[in-house]
């Protein structure tokens, strides 16, 4: 993991140098605003890497500069150990005295409850911007929880920041935090199929802000640019607004140094993000000539030296924590890993080693208790490595699993089954443009999934399941391990199956899961996942040479592609290949309205908003962004 972000720290120096330096970074009348995003507490990145970011080089660069600004734009609180064992507070502290001014809610600032969220709130000492966090009663969004926005003086300017935390929020983290004990929702977010109530909303705080006086208004976003996030893109609120000059973004993991949207005005608006884990601080300099954004990494800042008082509590921090989980408990002679020699993130997209090793750890736990077990399922979303191998440690199983989730076995139908990993793949495409945190890994089962056509899977305005696709299931083949007979045997809808997972997925709908909402529980609250990963390593026979429980090829996670559990078909087949050449083909078009975006005409005619793309790419020739959809346009609709 720590040559990984040696390599991307290497290439984004290489690719940036050009444009900036980092001796004289202000001149005296600038304006500087420091900015991170998705840092998900990676406070070791000095380790092994004395160039490695952290805070105190992050505060160290703050005080280099007079009157500069340092904020936040997301997921800060959670994402390892050194968050997850006292829920962000230790990172709170950090932000405290590296002199964050602001931040905003990510979806995992919501991770630790709304309990957890309002401690974090009350220990800042800089503020929590969301202008789209809400109060919520009866289905209607009222007060926002936190500000929506701030200004700030710099320089003798007023400069105005506009917090936005991504509608995705509450199917992406556990929907139960923003319910009350009777199951309303008390809090959720402006959003709605089009997009218009988040562009609405945002609209409105730029308004405040500029009849504030403000000369300078920047969006702290925790929105991304990935498709499967639209309509709620940063690039879609600049789009559907007015009078924003910057957008600091986050959520999405993109390197974006420096990127020019126009707004709807076409006026141009510069959007920004780091990527994440710390790899780069940004660095917005407001200067008369206009707005300029960079990114620094940890070679361009190898001469500042940290700030001591930042860089005690980290390395205080990372003592504890080692000294904790750093236990030698196995060793893996394979290695467990989620992603391809590309970068690209498998895990959420389809079986994998770790995921099989996940699964397979669920299974044995309830397995080895006598419980019956029959199937055990682990969303690709809480799995969260890098390449693992040679000595495993309680804290290697953190870096799997970071979330505190615990362990429960449910009894479910067959057919509730089936639901469930209908729904956990229904992002998913042929061509591998999406991916999904919902994608469930598997043990005790096997099925093939096809995606040659979209999902038409039924789901609620937030994200939510409320019934099975209406156009044919993409799941195919379901079989379930008889352990009895030592067989595959087809599922059946109608029978009780002991179902393994943990209680966000399975019981707090997180993922959206709530075909699950009303089976019966068996055994709740059983282990932590970080301890059921330690205790599955610890079953294996202990190697002579190691002396520890050794996992080796035999065991069957030498593949990072799994042990093809799950076979995924992104083709048609044979048949249905014939059946749709046999059928007539009608030519589509479709004039845009008001409110229109690719993602809810796509919802329209296809059943699902996941195929935008296919819009896009048939209309592209009067579409110079798919974010820019005029009304009027014509669109081919395939």
């Amino acid at each position: 993991m720590k040559q990984q972000k040696k390599l991307i720290s290497l290439l984004l120096a290489a690719s940036m140098t050009a444009f900036f330096s980092v001796p004289a970074l202000a001149a005296d009348e600038d304006i500087t605003v420091f900015y991170t995003n998705d840092i998900h507490t990676y406070v070791d990145n000095h380790l092994d890497d004395e160039n490695g970011l952290t805070y105190s080089k992050a505060a160290a660069l703050k005080d280099s500069i007079p009157e500069a600004i340092l904020v936040d734009a997301g997921d800060h609180l959670q994402g390892t150990a050194y968050g997850e064992m006292d829920q962000g507070m230790t990172m709170i502290g950090l932000m405290n005295e590296a002199g964050y001014d602001l931040a905003t809610f990510g979806n995992h600032e919501f991770d630790y409850g709304m309990n957890g969220t309002f401690a974090a709130m009350d220990a800042a000492e800089f503020e929590y911007l969301s202008c789209n966090f809400c109060h919520e009663e009866n289905g209607v969004t009222g007060e926002t929880v936190a500000k929506g926005w701030k200004m700030l003086e710099a320089k003798g300017e007023k400069i105005a920041f506009i917090g936005i935390t991504t509608p995705e929020t509450i199917s992406s983290t556990t929907p139960k935090y923003f319910m009350d004990d009777a199951g309303n929702f008390i809090y959720g977010f402006h959003r709605d199929g089009d997009g218009s109530a988040l562009y609405a909303v945002v609209q409105k705080n730029i308004d405040e802000a500029k009849a504030a006086g403000a000369d300078h208004i920047i969006a702290l976003g925790h929105l991304g640019v990935d498709p499967s996030s639209v309509p709620w893109t940063s690039r879609a609120v600049i789009a559907a607004t007015e009078g924003l000059d910057a957008f600091i973004d986050g959520h999405s993991h993109t390197t974006i140094p420096m990127e020019e949207v126009k707004d709807k005005n076409g006026e141009t608006v510069i959007l920004t993000q780091t990527g994440s884990y710390l790899n780069t601080i940004g660095k917005m300099t407001i200067s008369a000539e206009g707005i300029k954004a960079e990114l620094l990494t940890g070679d361009d800042l190898a001469e500042l030296k940290p700030d001591a008082k930042v860089k005690a509590l980290e390395d205080a921090w990372i003592e504890e924590i080692e000294g904790q989980l750093g236990q030698v408990i196995g060793y893996a002679e394979v290695t467990l890993d989620n992603y391809d020699e590309t970068g690209k993130r498998l895990v959420r997209m389809q079986e994998t080693n770790s995921g099989d090793f996940a699964a397979d750890a669920l299974y044995d736990l309830f397995d080895e208790m006598g419980l019956d077990v029959d199937v055990a399922v682990m969303n690709g979303g809480g799995i969260r490595n890098n390449a693992l191998t040679g000595e495993l440690s309680y804290h290697s199983c953190k870096e799997i699993h970071p979330f505190g989730n615990v362990a429960c076995l449910l009894s479910v139908t067959g057919q509730q089954l089936l639901d469930a990993l209908e729904w956990a793949s229904k992002d998913l495409v042929a061509d591998g443009s999406a991916e999904s945190g919902s994608f469930l890994h598997i043990a005790g089962a096997k099925y093939t999934l096809d995606i040659s056509e979209p999902s038409t899977v039924q789901q609620d305005a937030n994200g939510i399941w409320t019934g099975a696709p209406t156009n044919g299931y993409r799941v195919k083949g379901l079989q379930i391990f008889n352990k009895k007979t030592g067989n595959y045997e087809p599922v059946d809808l109608d029978a009780h199956y002991h179902l393994a997972g943990y209680n966000y997925t399975l019981r707090d709908l997180g993922g959206g899961f709530a075909m699950l909402k009303d089976a019966v529980n068996v055994l709740d609250y059983v282990a932590e996942d970080y301890m059921v990963l330690a205790n599955y390593i610890q079953s294996f026979p202990i190697n002579q040479k190691t002396g520890l429980p050794t996992i080796t090829a035999a065991d069957g996670y030498g593949d990072v592609n799994g042990q093809g559990r799950i076979t995924i078909q992104t083709e048609a087949s044979a048949a249905e290949k014939t059946d749709a050449s046999a059928a007539t083909v009608v030519e589509r078009f479709y004039e845009a309205v008001k409110g229109d975006s690719l993602w809810k005409i796509s919802r329209s005619f296809y059943g699902t908003g996941t195929r935008w793309r296919v819009l896009y790419d048939a209309n592209r020739g009067q579409l110079p962004s798919p974010d820019l959809l005029q009304i009027g346009q014509r669109l081919l609709i395939p």
